[in-house]
C-alpha cells in the first residue's frame, strides 16, 4: 500500500465490511481519503421495506460510522437515475428478451467506474476504491494495466469487472486483492468496527426476495402471460406461467411429469415458448459474444485471418475454469467465437464469458447465443 502514499482516493463505501478495511488500510498507507455511498435507488420505489439491508439508512450509517472512526470526509451520491437508466431499465429489456441479464457487471461499468471516477477527478482526487478482491498490476514491457485474480481465490470477483478499460485501470485501487475474507473480518473486529460480522450481500440488491418476474411486472405494468412447454420435438407437453419466469439449464419449478428429469433448454420469446430437455442437450462446445473488451492484450490481431489464443474461461460466475480458445467471428466484426475442449452445461445468453490466461484476465465479453458443432 506504500505506494499509494499522499495520493487522493475516493473509496465507495458500502457499508459493509470490505469496503470498510479498504478504507482503513489505505488511510493507514498514508492516503488523503473520502469516504462515499451511491444511492442507487429508494427502495419504497422498488417495492423494499424502507429498513431493508440493502442501499438502506442502516448501510448510510454504517458506512458514515467507519468514515468518522477513520477521520475521513464522507459524502452520499444520488446515482437513482443513471441506476435505472443503465441497471434496472437493462435488466428488465434483456429478460423480455430472453436472455438472463447480470446487473452486478453494468453498475461495475457504468457506475462505480464511470460515475466514481468522474466524481473524484471533479474533487482533485486520483483514484477510487472499492474492496473487491481482485488485483491490479502495470505491465512495465508494454505499459498495459493488468487485471488479476485474488489471492483468495474462493472471494475473487474478477469476473464481474473484465469489462474495465485501461483507463479506468489506470486509476482503480483494490486494497484487498491480497488478503482473505476471514483476514478481512478478522481485522475489523479488531479494530472494533460496527459491520465487522454483517453478512454479505449474496442477492440481486433490488430483488433481494428473488422474485425478478414480480419486480418486472410492477416496473413495467405488464403480465407476462402463460405458454407452452415444448420437447426437443416442437410437442406441446404442458403449460408454463410465461417464458421470462424460466432460466437455461433450469429444473426445479417447472411443474412437468415427464418420466425423468427435464431442463430448459431454449425459450423462444416471440412465441413464448420453452423448451425442455434432459439435461445433455444443454450442453455445448462453441459460443458467440459481443461487446468484448480485452485486458491482457490489446485485442485480436484482425489482419490475421487465422488469429486465435488459446486461454481457459468461465461463463458463470463461480464456475471453474475451462480450457477454451477464442477466435474472431468472421461473419460479424467485433464478435468472438469461444470453443471450448469439452462441452459445457447452460451457457446462457446475456451472461458474460470471461477468458484467463493463468490469474489474468485477458478479456470478456456478453453471450449472445451457444453455436452448433462445426
Amino acid at each position: 500500500m506504500t505506494e499509494y502514499k499522499d495520493r487522493g482516493v475516493l473509496v465507495a463505501m458500502s457499508g459493509g465490511v470490505d469496503s470498510s478495511i479498504a478504507a482503513y488500510l489505505l488511510k493507514k498507507a498514508g492516503c488523503s481519503c473520502m469516504g462515499t455511498t451511491m444511492r442507487l435507488y429508494n427502495n419504497e420505489d422498488v417495492g423494499l421495506s424502507p429498513g431493508h439491508t440493502c442501499c438502506s439508512l442502516r448501510d448510510i450509517d454504517d458506512a458514515a460510522a467507519v468514515a468518522a472512526r477513520l477521520g475521513i470526509p464522507y459524502t452520499v451520491l444520488d446515482f437513482t437515475m443513471d441506476f435505472r437508466e443503465q441497471v434496472i431499465d437493462k435488466f428488465i429489456r434483456v429478460y423480455e428478451a430472453g436472455g438472463t441479464p447480470n446487473p452486478c457487471i453494468d453498475c461495475n461499468r457504468w457506475l462505480k467506474f464511470d460515475r466514481l471516477i468522474e466524481f473524484a477527478f471533479g474533487k482533485g482526487l486520483d483514484c477510487v476504491a472499492t474492496g473487491h478482491y481482485a488485483r491490479i498490476e502495470k505491465d512495465e514491457k508494454n505499459g498495459r494495466y493488468l487485471l488479476k485474480k485474488a489471492c483468495d481465490e474462493s472471494k475473487d470477483q474478477s469476473y464481474v469487472l473484465y469489462m474495465l478499460s485501461q483507463q479506468q485501470l489506470a486509476h482503480i485501487i483494490f486494497p484487498l486483492g491480497d488478503m482473505t475474507k476471514t483476514q478481512t473480518r478478522a481485522l475489523a473486529r479488531q479494530l472494533g468496527f460496527v459491520n465487522a460480522d454483517k453478512h454479505d450481500s449474496q442477492d440481486i440488491c433490488f430483488v433481494p426476495d428473488g422474485d425478478y418476474v414480480k419486480f418486472m411486472e410492477r416496473e413495467t405494468g405488464k403480465h407476462y402471460p402463460e405458454g407452452d412447454f415444448l420437447d426437443l420435438d416442437g410437442h406441446v407437453v404442458g403449460t408454463h406461467a410465461g417464458a421470462v419466469r424460466y432460466t437455461i439449464g433450469q429444473r426445479k419449478g417447472l411443474g412437468l411429469a415427464m418420466g425423468r428429469p427435464v431442463y430448459v433448454c431454449a425459450k423462444s420469446m416471440e412465441d413464448n415458448t420453452v423448451t425442455v430437455g434432459p439435461e445433455e442437450a444443454l450442453r455445448s462446445r462453441r459460443l458467440m459474444a459481443e461487446d468484448f473488451n480485452w485486458i491482457s492484450i490489446s485485442g485480436p490481431d484482425e489482419s490475421d485471418p487465422d488469429w486465435s489464443i488459446t486461454v481457459t474461461a468461465r461463463t458463470r460466475y463461480h464456475q471453474k475454469e475451462q480450457a477454451a480458445r477464442a477466435y474472431m467471428d468472421p461473419d460479424g466484426p467485433g464478435r468472438v467465437i469461444v470453443e471450448f475442449d469439452q462441452p459445457q452445461r447452460a451457457v446462457t445468453p446475456g451472461q458474460a464469458v470471461v477468458l484467463y490466461d493463468g490469474d489474468l484476465v485477458v478479456g470478456g465479453g456478453t453471450i449472445l447465443k451457444t453455436l452448433p458443432e462445426e
